[in-house]
């Protein structure tokens, strides 16, 4: 099967949806999640990539600010990155979804130094 690049508003609720699927099922990652309506809050991702990987406007927030509280530690964001690239790339190819991976490694490394400084256990 040939793989498209992400193109619109839908092909993003879709790579959300699998994505999160995998985070809640995840032994490492799940409890992070449980305290979450998610049915409220993936419309507020699919619109936070939606504005990164096919300029829709509209999102407005801290990302950051949202996801502060929840003491995460390296080994989420190792998986957290490990679900979102091969859900990308499961489902996409393509110059979009090579952005998608990108902005999803700096993502991870800069809510990581924002929230351990330099620790050394930082996943990229």
């Amino acid at each position: 099967m040939d793989l498209k690049d992400i193109q619109k508003y839908e092909d993003i609720e879709l790579l959300v949806s699998k994505f999160y699927d995998k985070l809640l099922d995840d032994p490492i990652t799940k409890d992070k999640f449980t305290h979450l309506d998610v049915k409220e809050h993936l419309p507020k991702i699919v619109d936070f990539w939606a504005f990164i990987l096919i300029d829709k406007p509209g999102y407005k927030g801290n990302v950051f600010d949202r996801h502060s509280h929840l003491n995460l530690q390296p080994a989420h964001f190792k998986r957290w990155v490990e679900f979102w690239v091969s859900t990308v790339n499961e489902m996409f190819k393509g110059p979009r979804a090579e952005q998608a991976v990108h902005r999803a490694m700096l993502l991870s490394y800069t809510f990581q130094s924002k929230m351990h400084g330099n620790d050394e256990n930082k996943i990229l």
